[in-house]
């Protein structure tokens, strides 16, 4: 199966939390948390259409001035997604600088902010370079659920955790994916080509089976020309479950959590987590109101995760980032009793 999207860390392990997601074959991707961005350059920054951020701690929320910088005259519209208080903030961080002359930019920029209040209702503001990024269209905004963003190929749930402050976590989902057998387009005499889009939009979007389906393709014959029926390609077509992700960052390790994990991260494919602390460090962490390794990784066993991605390592054990990793991977494979790590 060829996943839709591709995920990454922005940073190594002991860099600022971030995941950017690239789009297969678009030029687009997403953004998770807006800590240092340094390490992206402006092509891939130019690709952001929707940004999420945990919560505000200057790690998550730092590189908000430096991602403007590189959009700013160049992309038209970005949308931005939080949680409590959050359109003040990106309206605050864009009321820092002066924009006398950022209206007569060619390329006019608009950000939409969206905030989330843990009872599931929230706002929504706009802010564009033409009006010099005034605060307007003030609204209340009501998310469908827990899903923040929805489209026909993917979708972003999110859920909130308890970080002493409301932060949240988030899933990023498939919506189905269409795999194509070869070896039955060939019995068909068809080619692969760009007409497999549409007939994988149709499937997705249930079109019926006389829908037409335009087949074009080029050969040293020339260029050739078929129109077939959707029912008649639909067994060259499979269609299964889309890759899940989550993104699980800055949380206690606590019954409630855990359960807002499960709800949301249940058997997902691929699970971004924090893993600060040692498990010999639980007392600092609890202090701190994060995660130890051997938590993240039992937290990665309970949910059921396919794969497990750690980060954001607390410097302190720069040189021995293998030791966090070799703890975070026991626990989740449930080995050295670590699978059960305690829980505050």
């Amino acid at each position: 199966m060829r996943p839709l999207f591709e995920p990454a860390t922005v940073n190594d392990v002991f860099g600022d939390p971030g995941l950017y997601v690239d789009f297969r074959d678009e030029r687009r991707a997403l953004l998770f948390d807006l800590g240092d961005l340094s390490a992206l350059p402006p092509r891939k920054l130019l690709r952001i259409s929707d940004v999420f951020v945990t919560h505000a701690h200057l790690d998550h929320f730092v590189g908000f001035d430096h991602w403007l910088r590189v959009v700013l005259g160049r992309k038209e519209l970005a949308r931005l997604y939080g949680g409590p208080g959050f359109v003040a903030q990106v309206e605050h961080k864009l009321a820092a600088y002066t924009w006398n002359v950022v209206h007569r930019y060619d390329v006019p920029l608009a950000l939409e902010a969206h905030e989330l209040a843990p009872d599931g209702g929230g706002r929504r503001a706009r802010f564009s370079s033409l009006h010099r990024f005034a605060r307007e269209g003030d609204a209340p905004w009501a998310p469908d659920g827990d899903v923040l963003l929805a489209e026909p190929r993917f979708r972003v749930r999110t859920a909130f955790l308890d970080h002493d402050i409301a932060c949240l976590a988030f899933a990023l989902e498939e919506s189905v994916h269409v795999n194509v057998w070869k070896n039955r387009l060939a019995e068909l005499d068809l080619p692969t080509g760009p007409w497999l889009r549409a007939a994988k939009a149709a499937l997705l979007a249930g079109s019926p089976d006389e829908t037409p389906i335009d087949v074009r393709w080029n050969d040293h014959l020339g260029v050739h020309h078929e129109r077939r029926p959707l029912g008649a390609l639909r067994h060259v077509f499979e269609l299964v479950p889309g890759r899940r992700i989550g993104y699980v960052t800055d949380l206690r390790c606590t019954e409630a959590n855990l359960r807002s994990l499960e709800a949301l991260l249940a058997g997902v494919d691929v699970l971004f987590i924090e893993s600060v602390f040692l498990h010999a460090d639980a007392a600092h962490a609890q202090r701190k109101n994060h995660l130890t390794a051997a938590q993240a990784g039992a937290i990665a066993r309970r949910l059921g995760a396919k794969a497990v991605v750690p980060f954001h390592f607390s410097p302190r054990y720069e040189g021995r980032e293998q030791q966090v990793l070799d703890e975070v991977l026991a626990a989740w494979r449930g080995e050295g009793g670590l699978a059960a790590a305690d829980r505050g």
